[in-house]
């Protein structure tokens, strides 16, 4: 499997991203934790040097200009069955909605396993369009983010702001 990685600006910060053989494979912020070491990443390319980060920088500047609510891109998300899973869940979350780690275990048929869903979730690959930073502690609180409580609360307050009320699955 080949891979090529581009970086590129965002309200957030710089986004490395990383595509295989066509379809995006990874999504990393800056000082994101769980972030791969950048030479597996493959040779650095334009953003246009790769038909996945033509489509994904297109819908990420549509997220960001709060144009996008759903990303609709083909992803290689790799990892263990339940990591999948867990990500599968992700996606499924709508936008400007916060459901608790516990609420994700139940809706992928995997109730008490919200410790497990916990670490999936910090091991997703392609942060914000699988968005993670949907999902919050059982109090409420903003817990762990592989990039950062900060963006974390940053991407919380934006989808809120342009999202309208939450609705739940």
């Amino acid at each position: 499997m080949s891979r090529v990685h581009t970086v590129i600006d965002s309200p957030y910060g710089a986004l490395t991203l990383v595509a295989a053989d066509g379809a995006l494979c990874g999504l990393y912020m800056t000082d994101q934790r769980h972030r791969p070491p950048g030479e597996g990443f493959g040779e650095r390319v334009e953003p246009t040097g790769d038909p996945a980060f033509t489509e994904a920088v297109r819908q990420l500047e549509a997220y960001f200009a709060g144009e996008l609510r759903r990303f609709e891109l083909q992803l290689r998300l790799e990892g263990t069955p339940f990591q999948r899973r867990v990500w599968a869940g992700l996606q499924e979350i709508p936008y400007g909605t916060t459901l608790s780690y516990g609420q994700l275990a139940d809706h992928i048929g995997a109730p008490g396993a919200s410790r497990a869903v916990g670490l999936a979730n910090g091991k997703n690959p392609i942060g914000i369009i699988v968005p993670c930073h949907r999902v919050i502690g059982a109090d409420g609180s903003l817990t762990g983010y592989g990039g950062g409580l900060e963006r974390k609360r940053r991407l919380l307050a934006f989808e809120r702001e342009l999202g309208g009320p939450p609705t739940l699955f």
